[in-house]
C-alpha cells in the first residue's frame, strides 16, 4: 500500500516516543521507506537503535553528523518525504515551529518539507491547553500544518485529561490518508450502506443476516483515501467506523432506509453494500407472533427496498452501485437485478466461492454493468473495494 512512499517520523522528548517503533514497524509492513529523526531530549526515552533494526535506515539526531553519504541532509531528507509526523509533538517543538526556530535535525527537516506535515501534540493536560501552545497550534494550522486532537485519558503523571498521544493505529490512518492513494475522488461525495439491519420480533428475538460490514467498511476507507467526502450509513456490526468518515448507525431496514433518503440528494456516488434483510415481522395487535396448533407463527411483511428506491430516484450524473449475492445463475441473476432496480453497477458474488461471502477478510466478485463485466481473482476486500472505485471512476 506504502510501496515507493517514504515518510519522516520525528520523534520529540516525550513519554509518549514508546510508541512510535510501533508505528514505524506498521509503516515498514506496508512498504514504506521510514527515516526517524529524533531529538536530544527524544533519546532520554528511547534508544535511536530501536529505529535503526525497524526501518534499516539510520536514526538522525545531529544536524552535523559527518556519518552518511555527502548532502545536505535535511533538505534531501526533506525533498524525498511524501508525509512528515512530529509524534510525539512536545510544546517545545511545537513552539520552535510554529516561530520559525530551526536549531536541530528535526525542526530544519520539518521546515523544509513541502509534503503533508502533521502534528501529534502529546503533554500535561494544563500545558496543552495554555494559550500560548494553542496559539502556537493555530499559527501552524494557519501555514498548512495538520493537527491531531490529543485523545483523553490518564496521563504520565496520573491526571485524567487531554494530552494524550492517539494510538499508533490512528496515526497511521493520518498518514495514509495523505499517502496510499491519488485523490482520484476528490471533490466527489458518496454514500455506502454496510453490515446487517435487525428487525425485531419482540423485545428479545430479531431477524437479521450474517453480514460483518467488512465490505461495505472497506469500500468507505478506500473511498475516504481517495479523497472522497464519505457518508456510511451502517448497521449492526463489530467493527470500528473509519476515521474521517461520517458515520450513521442504524439498526432496522426502515431505519436505514430514512437515513439513505435522507441525505440522497446530496451524494453523487451511492454503494449500497449492506445485507438489509428483505421481511421484518407484520405488527399483529400487539404482539408479533401468532400461536396455532402449538406453534409460533409470525407474520412477515416485506422491508423497504431502498436500491430499487434510489433507482427511480437517483437525478442525472449520480451512479448507482449494488449488491448481489447468490448461490446459482450469478450472472444472470445479477443482470436482472441490474435492470430491475435501474442500478448503474452491480457487484456480485456466488455465497458457494471459497473465499467470497460473510465474515471473510477476502471476497471474490464479479463486477456487472449494462456492457461489461469484470470477474476478479480472490482478493482482500480491501483489494476489492479500489477496484469498484476503479470501475465507478471510469464512469464519472
Amino acid at each position: 500500500m506504502l510501496k515507493n512512499k517514504t515518510v519522516l517520523l520525528c520523534v520529540s522528548g516525550g513519554i509518549a516516543a514508546y510508541k512510535m517503533p510501533n508505528l514505524a514497524r506498521m509503516l515498514k509492513k506496508l512498504g514504506a521507506t521510514i527515516h526517524v529523526l529524533m531529538t536530544r531530549n527524544a533519546e532520554n526515552f528511547i534508544n535511536p537503535i530501536t529505529f535503526e533494526s525497524l526501518t534499516a535506515n539510520k536514526c538522525i539526531v545531529d544536524t552535523f553528523d559527518r556519518n552518511f553519504q555527502y548532502s545536505v541532509e535535511h533538505v534531501a531528507l526533506a525533498k524525498a518525504a511524501d508525509a512528515v509526523i512530529v509524534a510525539p509533538a512536545t510544546a517545545n517543538v511545537i513552539g520552535k515551529l510554529a516561530n520559525g526556530i530551526a536549531d536541530d535535525m528535526l525542526t530544519t527537516t520539518v521546515m523544509a518539507c513541502t509534503c503533508k506535515r502533521i502534528i501529534a501534540p502529546a503533554m500535561n493536560h494544563n500545558m496543552y491547553h495554555d494559550p500560548i501552545v494553542q496559539d502556537n497550534l493555530k499559527k501552524l494550522e494557519r501555514f498548512g500544518y495538520e493537527i491531531i486532537p490529543p485523545a483523553r485519558g490518564m496521563l504520565a503523571n496520573g491526571d485524567i485529561g487531554d494530552g494524550r498521544l492517539p494510538e499508533e493505529e490512528l496515526l497511521l490512518e493520518y498518514i495514509l490518508r495523505e499517502t496510499a492513494h491519488e485523490k482520484d475522488l476528490a471533490g466527489k461525495r458518496l454514500l455506502v450502506t454496510a453490515g446487517a439491519t435487525h428487525e425485531a420480533i419482540d423485545p428479545v428475538r430479531y431477524i437479521t443476516n450474517h453480514s460483518t460490514g467488512k465490505m461495505g467498511y472497506a469500500i468507505a476507507r478506500a473511498a475516504m483515501r481517495r479523497g472522497a467526502e464519505v457518508t456510511l450509513v451502517s448497521g449492526v456490526t463489530a467493527i470500528a467506523p473509519p476515521p474521517f468518515v461520517k458515520t450513521i448507525p442504524v439498526v432496522s431496514a426502515q431505519d436505514m432506509f430514512e437515513a439513505v433518503k435522507g441525505a440522497a440528494g446530496e451524494q453523487d456516488i451511492f454503494v449500497m453494500s449492506a445485507a438489509v434483510a428483505d421481511y421484518r415481522p407484520a405488527v399483529v395487535a400487539e404482539n408479533k407472533i401468532k400461536k396455532s396448533d402449538g406453534n409460533a407463527v409470525i407474520e412477515l411483511e416485506r422491508t423497504q427496498d431502498i436500491l430499487g428506491w434510489l433507482g427511480t430516484h437517483k437525478s442525472n450524473g449520480q451512479i448507482l452501485c449494488g449488491f448481489s449475492m447468490e448461490t446459482e445463475n450469478l450472472i444472470e441473476n445479477s443482470r436482472a437485478k441490474l435492470d430491475r432496480k435501474r442500478a448503474d453497477m452491480i457487484v456480485a458474488n456466488d455465497l458457494r466461492t471459497k473465499g467470497a461471502g460473510f465474515g471473510t477478510d477476502t471476497n471474490v466478485v464479479t463486477i456487472i454493468t449494462r456492457d461489461s463485466e469484470r470477474s476478479l481473482e480472490i482478493m482482500t476486500k480491501d483489494a476489492v473495494a479500489d477496484a469498484i472505485l476503479d470501475c465507478i471512476k471510469e464512469m464519472i
